[in-house]
């Protein structure tokens, strides 16, 4: 792999792992901003998604909508399928829609806390694949 290629893999995953602190901190805050907790799982999976596919020197566009991004893994390695069986593509609407008042939606904390399963589990299988 070509020092560039190496880098931007590293400054994906560097990113990819703020965003769970981030939202992990705020899940465990007394009166938690879901909103953020599930974006930040959210922007977590997308992130390692494009770790994976900057890996592999596969192009993708830019997009936050992670069941692109996981077919775009599936053109590489079939396995990602998983990630559908998981439902990390669930995920996709707490990565743009939920941050703006037009359609305020707040998640309850049982749905902040399905993001954070969402993405724990999607997050390691992406590492297991990063190698």
């Amino acid at each position: 792999m070509n020092h560039d290629r190496e880098e931007l893999v590293r400054n994906w995953l560097i990113k990819a792992e703020n965003d769970p602190k981030t939202g992990l901190d705020e899940f465990r805050s007394e009166d938690p901003a879901t909103d953020m907790v599930c974006f930040h799982m959210q922007q977590c999976v997308e992130k390692y998604l494009k770790a994976y596919l900057s890996l592999k020197g596969k192009h993708f566009r830019r997009t936050h909508d992670i069941a692109e991004l996981i077919e775009a893994c599936k053109e590489v390695d079939p396995d990602f399928e998983r990630l559908f069986a998981l439902e990390a593509d669930h995920l996709t609407v707490y990565g743009v829609e939920i941050r703006y008042p037009d359609d305020f939606y707040m998640p309850t904390v049982e749905e902040a806390h399905r993001c954070v399963l969402l993405a724990t589990s999607s997050r390691d299988f992406i590492r297991g694949k990063l190698g």
